[in-house]
């Protein structure tokens, strides 16, 4: 009985029992490496330089794009600040009997384009900061592996940056760099033309106390809105001048500003300090450091490829070893 429930069956619809095989136990510890050897994120790390190399291209587009993406955002906020200007200005100057206290309300206006803008701006340094440290810490080697020195740290950067995306520059760094680009001739522009309003129409002013009873705009007399304009643009003026010194941004190729004024260099001083206290941008320094020459003027350095760079002095030449000949006999 007992030989016959152990003999296999001849048919896949056989009644007979086949013979039961039981397999060795596996410790614990085999079957997890196992396990862990056939996931994605161990094959992802054993990949070869070929793959690694494709993996590095696609990333890279795509951060360009990207990049480009949130760049033309910018463009869009700057041609809003522009048409409103130029609109308002068409309008007040069309007829002497339109009022001016329309382009200190598109002043205002364009003073929520800018931080609009400068918060946009931040968006774009995230991206603009991982694609120079791309070009700086892997193409760049890559086209001239002698003359860079090597950056061990790009990738480890790279991938902290990716599990912890943060911002690059503070917000005084943003609105500073967006408004010496763009709004500072926009509010420049805005200013003139309402003192040339104010002056002309209905006729041209005799004096400056005409000039300020003109600038009356209902229960507000015209010296308040007088000094609060001039107020207003000193601000804007002192705002543009005191972050010249924060240059955290990686997206854009400054030049080093010197400043043989003290004031001047104390007054930039204070805004790096004051924005020094809750900024995370070491990445975004080591990839400018990257590109930095040591020269005074701190342009950026252009590498001359078609020299030939010296070689490493440790570098040994297996053909000028001495007694080469005479160990191999020994």
């Amino acid at each position: 009985m007992t030989t016959e429930m152990q003999q296999k069956g001849t048919g896949p619809l056989s009644g007979e029992r086949a013979p039961v095989r039981l397999r060795p136990a596996v410790p614990p510890e085999s079957a997890a490496s196992e396990r862990v050897a056939h996931t994605p994120t161990a094959q992802m790390r054993r990949m070869g330089p070929g793959e690694f190399n494709t993996a590095m291209i696609h990333f890279y587009r795509g951060e360009v794009q990207r990049s480009n993406t949130w760049r033309n955002r910018l463009d869009t906020t700057t041609n809003w600040a522009v048409l409103t200007a130029g609109a308002t200005l068409s309008f007040v100057f069309g007829s002497a009997t339109n009022a001016h206290f329309v382009i200190p309300i598109n002043s205002i206006l364009v003073a929520i384009f800018l931080i609009m803008e400068a918060r946009r701006y931040r968006y774009y340094e995230i991206w603009s900061s991982r694609v120079r440290v791309i070009e700086t810490g892997y193409f760049a080697q890559m086209l001239a592996p002698e003359s860079i020195p090597p950056d061990e740290g790009w990738a480890e950067h790279l991938a902290a940056d990716l599990i912890t995306p943060h911002f690059t520059i503070s917000e005084w760094e943003a609105i500073g760099r967006r408004l010496r680009r763009n709004y500072l001739w926009i509010f420049a522009l805005l200013a003139l033309s309402w003192n040339l309003k104010v002056y002309l129409h209905p006729l041209p002013a005799r004096d400056f106390n005409a000039f300020i009873d003109r600038a009356t705009v209902g229960v507000v007399p015209g010296w308040a809105v007088f000094v609060c304009g001039v107020l207003f643009n000193a601000a804007i003026a002192i705002f543009a001048i005191g972050t010249v010194r924060l240059r955290e941004a990686t997206g854009e190729v400054l030049p080093q500003h010197e400043f043989s004024l003290r004031p001047l260099k104390r007054m930039t001083s204070w805004t790096r300090v004051a924005t020094g206290g809750g900024r995370t941008t070491q990445r975004a320094k080591r990839a400018r450091q990257r590109v930095r020459s040591g020269a005074a003027t701190g342009e950026f350095r252009k590498i001359d490829i078609s020299e030939t760079p010296e070689r490493n002095s440790a570098r040994i030449d297996i053909s000028e070893t001495p007694d080469r000949d005479r160990t191999v006999k020994a």
